[in-house]
């Protein structure tokens, strides 16, 4: 006797993808721009999935929308199938580049953009396994000049990236930086938190400060944005760092604070003189991405 049992709705990957879109930006409007369709389409796609699954999949207020506990459970294994459609698909489409792929970064780099660079990278080169070393901007140069690395991204300033002839991915105004309400900048000699010599941010900013004679004491090192971030929220130092990381209680200090202002910033790219290809997508990946 033949089975009665209907069988079960197929998920389809458009409306999974349009599901993480949604979760990952937090408002159906960002979602549309991410999948390229319009809002009223998004909306559709999701009473879509959840008539498919007979749950509903999202909360939402006037000011965003977060999964539900079912959401939830969806969007885990949601995201699951996409990487494996990714992983599938790259295998054919990218299936003779393979290898190993050195990469330097410094920190900034590394928190704010490269784990999704990286992500979307071996989304695309399932076959290249990247290696990765977070270090200073000058020591990752040297271990590309000494063989040790086989590409880095690393931060200078645009006058010297020009002057290098240095190929340039990214720039972006460095700024002086404290906790939201916090009265370091007051303090004089005014605490700063840097990094050791070499490092081109703190090499502009303390030029600035003796351009306009204001006295300073450095009371925090750190070589991680995440220890100068902890220095400004305690209100213990002021820093320079990247106008995108004033956020989360840090806020730009200027000329109403007695600061100088400071000019922008690069983000370069170094490669080894004979590169893979590999090496080679990796880098036209970064350059993309940036």
């Amino acid at each position: 006797m033949p089975s009665t049992t209907e069988p079960a709705p197929l998920l389809e990957l458009d409306l999974l993808r349009t599901l993480v879109a949604i979760a990952d930006t937090g408002n159906f409007s960002a979602a549309a721009e991410h999948v390229h369709r319009t809002p009223s389409a998004v909306s559709m796609q999701v009473k879509r999935l959840e008539q498919l699954v007979g749950k509903s999949l999202f909360s939402r207020d006037s000011r965003s929308v977060t999964p539900t506990s079912d959401g939830e459970v969806l969007l885990e294994h949601g995201r699951r199938l996409l990487a494996l459609n990714r992983e599938t698909v790259a295998r054919f489409v990218t299936p003779d580049v393979s290898g190993v792929v050195r990469l330097g970064a410094p920190d900034d780099a590394a928190q704010r953009s490269l784990p999704r660079m990286l992500q979307r990278f071996a989304a695309s080169h399932c076959c290249v396994n990247v290696d990765v070393v977070i270090d200073s901007s000058a020591t990752l140069r040297e271990k590309v000049r000494s063989g040790d690395l086989d590409i880095c991204l690393y931060a200078t300033s645009p006058e010297a990236a020009k002057k290098e002839g240095a190929e340039v991915l990214f720039r972006e105004p460095l700024v002086w930086a404290g906790a939201r309400n916090g009265i370091a900048w007051e303090r004089d000699p005014v605490p700063i938190s840097v990094w050791e010599e070499g490092c081109s941010w703190r090499a502009q900013a303390l030029q600035s400060l003796k351009k306009v004679k204001r006295d300073y004491r450095i009371a925090f090192m750190s070589a991680h944005i995440s220890g100068q971030r902890a220095a400004m929220l305690a209100d213990l130092a002021i820093a320079p760092i990247p106008l995108s990381s004033c956020e989360h209680g840090i806020v730009k200090l200027g000329k109403q604070h007695g600061l100088p202002m400071l000019k922008d910033y690069a983000l370069a790219l170094d490669i080894t003189s004979k590169p893979t290809e590999a090496v080679e997508a990796a880098a036209d990946h970064l350059r993309a991405s940036m």
